[in-house]
C-alpha cells in the first residue's frame, strides 16, 4: 500500500465561533497529505505538468466523525487505492496524540492530457512507472 501521513496543527484562522475546524478546512488538509504522497512517488504537481498530464478531482466523499479543534495536531493519512483508470485516494484524520479517528474521505481524480484536453480513460504510463518504483522501494 502506498501511503503517506503529515501532521497539521489546527490554525485559529481554520476555526469557527465554537473553535472547531470549520468542515470545508478538511479538504485542504486531504491535499497536504495528497501532495506528500505523491512527492514520495516523485511525482508531485510540476512533474505531473511536464509529463503532459493534468489530474483534476471529480470525486470528493468527505465523512466528520469527530470535530478538529483549535490547536489540535492531526495525522492525516493518504493511501493510494486505484490508480490503473483513474486514482482514488483515501483519507484518514486522526488526532496525533491519542489516535482517535475524527474524518475520513476520498477522492477520485482522472488523467486529462493536456494537449488534446481529453480525458484519458487508462492511467499514463509516467504514473504507472512511478508506482511500480515505489512498490519495489517498498519490498
Amino acid at each position: 500500500m502506498i501511503k503517506a501521513t503529515v501532521q497539521v496543527k489546527v490554525p485559529f484562522h481554520d476555526i469557527d465561533i465554537m473553535e472547531i475546524a470549520w468542515h470545508g478546512h478538511y479538504v485542504k488538509y486531504f491535499e497536504i497529505a495528497r501532495c506528500e504522497l505523491f512527492e514520495q512517488l516523485d511525482y508531485n504537481h510540476l512533474a505531473m505538468r511536464e509529463s503532459g498530464y493534468a489530474w483534476p478531482v471529480i470525486d470528493l466523499h468527505v465523512r466528520y466523525a469527530r470535530p478538529s479543534r483549535f490547536n489540535q495536531v492531526l495525522n492525516v493519512t493518504a493511501t493510494l487505492k486505484e490508480w490503473e483508470n483513474r486514482l482514488k485516494v483515501d483519507y484518514l484524520i486522526t488526532d496525533a496524540g491519542t489516535g482517535e479517528r475524527l474524518t475520513r474521505g476520498h477522492t477520485i481524480q482522472v488523467a486529462l492530457d493536456m494537449r488534446t484536453r481529453e480525458m484519458c480513460f487508462v492511467s499514463p504510463d509516467v504514473l504507472l512507472e512511478k508506482i511500480e518504483k515505489a512498490k519495489e522501494a517498498q519490498e
